[in-house]
Formats: C-alpha cells, sequence, structure tokens
C-alpha cells in the first residue's frame, strides 16, 4: 500500500493543575482544512491554542515519518516530540 498523509488538528487545554494538555485530535481532509479547524479550536471555550500538523507512512503496518508542524495557534507547549 502506498504511504497516506494525515492531516490533523490538535487543541490544547489546562488541566487541573494549569499544565498544558492536548485535547482531542480531529483529522481533517487536506492541509487547508486542518489549519482552518485548529484555528477555530484555539479560540474555543476552555482552550489555550492548537496546532495543525501532518504525518506520512503506511497505515497497513503502522509505520509513519515524525509530525510536520504546520501552525501553532494560540499559547500552545514548545515541545511538541510527542506528536
Amino acid at each position: 500500500m502506498a504511504d497516506v498523509t494525515y492531516y490533523v488538528a490538535l487543541p490544547f487545554l489546562l488541566d487541573e493543575g494549569g499544565s498544558p494538555v492536548a485535547g482531542s485530535a480531529e483529522e481533517c481532509q487536506s492541509s487547508s482544512a486542518a489549519l482552518r479547524r485548529a484555528e477555530l479550536l484555539s479560540r474555543a471555550a476552555g482552550s489555550i491554542g492548537a496546532v495543525a500538523f501532518s504525518r506520512t507512512g503506511d497505515p497497513m503496518i503502522g509505520e509513519f515519518s515524525d509530525a510536520q508542524l504546520l501552525k501553532k495557534f494560540g499559547d500552545v507547549p514548545d515541545d511538541l516530540s510527542g506528536l
């Protein structure tokens, strides 16, 4: 199977201790859709920010490249290595 690219919008919230935590990721149809959705998520109630990113790989074998950050919105952590 050929590689597939997934586009994702991911909001960030504050936990009870005031630390930023990732919310629920939302898969999008394209990079522009992920950018629009992340911007909207960054403005949602309770959100401190959001990111749009992509990952490419082979879902049949579960191997994916590192996430490629498309854009940050709002106040998100600097270390996004866990994407």
